[in-house]
């Protein structure tokens, strides 16, 4: 009997004529590995070709990633990184032949394949200093003007959307309204946006947009406040999940609708996934907030660092939110130390949150910042921070971590509008996922972050092709 075709989103259809036929066309042909093997000092490196042959029923003792091209899941939004104040500061103190390669290291035909730029609206932490685009109690905001971002933010945007072309999405998200339109009168440490500036503040959002458009530079979208339960010693604003659907069902949404911006992706939340499913169904409870939002973003801050991510959160909130896209908006491995910046675990802690993450539903993921200096900066609170890649700019020297890697294996061949396949791995120590790229072609990713070689079979539909999956390495099977 003919399997069902199912989808947990109801996309519908997706598969092409030409992607129904793929994998018929290529059964018994060869797939090519790419792996990154940090035991062997091995990265992105082109292993050749395995073939798939016969395998049926697989036995306990055979591990195996298995896949089924025929269930079909969530479409790729795309993936990508910051240009924060202080990537696009550290890019510009580079000589301009290192300003050239980190560009195309991100962005270019031979990089990484990054389409997606998040920015800051005002300040964060990741800025040198704190600032606005206003002067104070200017709730007309006759004197708004993005000079600042003149100099470092959009030159460097640009660059990327330059090399990005045509797929270039490109969000926002603010920190802290302007000190004098909080309860606390401080950009820092968290305060309330008061009452009386709620419209003050959509009509900032939407002023942020047209100047941002002028200069050539498209928004795809914005979230409504970054951290919304964090008090942080930096840029910071309380909202309650009632208190943020309030601000998008009466301000933000209203406004951005009446000025000709019902297309910009409004995205809730913007916080860790232990309260995700909380927040999603308190704010979107009400229809007239919901038909606002197209997206809830997240972080991964809640328990990084024991492994205990939560990531059924997510999978959770999606099934509640078929209609949403969940959107991994940022996340970056903190306490930064020069001497740190080579250690595997860097890349393990970016594999396992990624492959997570679009196995339970995310369409949308966005590193943190793309570039920070030799301190893990430059950050006006002391907050320094690791990034893929860090830019020395004493000696001008471009570092490769392996968190560049590691969300390269997915980032480069996984591309926009790709659909996650059905997928599974029976050994814990193998995390895996898959897409189908829009002409049929089969991504697989599989990290093993054990301490043990592991032998593997990739298996579909009764065919498998043996694979190696050594101790603490990622590899990319493109069939």
């Amino acid at each position: 009997m003919k399997k069902l075709i199912v989808s947990c989103l109801a996309v519908g259809a997706f598969l092409n004529a030409n992607a129904q036929n793929y994998w018929k066309k290529n059964a018994g042909k060869t797939a090519k590995v790419i792996l990154t093997n940090s035991r062997a000092n091995e990265k992105m490196a082109d292993k050749g070709t395995v073939k798939f042959e016969k395998f049926g029923q697989p036995k306990e003792t055979d591990a195996c990633i298995f896949v089924d091209p025929d269930f079909k899941y969530q479409k790729l939004i795309g993936i990508g990184g910051a240009i924060t104040d202080a990537s696009a500061e550290t890019f510009y103190k580079m000589p301009k032949d290192k300003q050239k390669e980190i560009i195309e290291a991100y962005f270019g035909k031979n990089g990484l394949g990054y389409t997606v730029v998040r920015t800051n609206m005002n300040s964060c932490d990741f800025s040198s200093d704190s600032y606005t685009y206003v002067e104070d109690n200017d709730t007309a905001l006759r004197t708004f003007n993005i000079a600042h971002d003149e100099k470092y933010k959009i030159p460097m945007i640009k660059e990327a959307q330059k090399a990005i072309g045509k797929d270039f999405t490109f969000y926002f998200s603010p920190w802290s309204p302007p000190a004098w339109m909080k309860s606390n009168k401080s950009m820092l440490k968290g305060g309330r946006l008061e009452n009386a500036f709620y419209q003050t503040w959509a009509n900032y959002y939407i002023k942020f947009i047209k100047e941002y458009e002028k200069r050539g530079i498209n928004i795809w979208g914005l979230t409504i406040q970054n951290e919304p339960m964090a008090t942080q010693t930096w840029e910071s604003c309380i909202y309650s999940a009632e208190e943020e659907g309030e601000f998008l069902k009466n301000n933000l949404g209203p406004t951005l609708w009446k000025n000709g911006y019902k297309d910009k992706k409004v995205m809730i939340w913007d916080h860790n996934r232990d309260l995700i499913y909380q927040r999603a169904t308190t704010t979107l409870s009400d229809p007239e907030t919901s038909k606002y939002a197209s997206g809830i973003g997240y972080h991964w801050y809640e328990t990084w660092n024991n492994k205990t991510q939560l990531f059924d959160n997510l999978s959770e909130t999606q099934k509640a939110f078929p209609d949403m896209f969940l959107a991994f908006t940022e996340g970056c491995k903190e306490q930064f130390n020069m001497s740190g910046i080579y250690d595997v675990s860097l890349g393990e802690l970016y594999g396992r949150n990624m492959l997570n993450d679009f196995n339970k539903g995310t369409a949308l993921w966005t590193d943190w910042n793309v570039l920070l200096d030799e301190t893990g900066g430059p950050n006006h609170v002391g907050n320094f921070c690791f990034a893929p890649i860090i830019a020395d700019t004493k000696t001008g020297e471009v570092h490769y971590t392996y968190e560049y890697y590691y969300v390269g294996h997915v980032s480069k061949f996984i591309k926009p509008n790709a659909r996650r396949i059905g997928s599974s791995s029976n050994r814990a120590a193998l995390t895996s996922t898959t897409f189908m790229n829009e002409n049929g072609q089969l991504i697989t990713v599989i990290m093993n972050d054990s301490g043990n070689d592991i032998e593997t079979n990739l298996w579909i539909e009764g065919m498998a092709a043996k694979l190696s999956a050594p101790a603490h390495s990622i590899q990319t099977v493109i069939l």
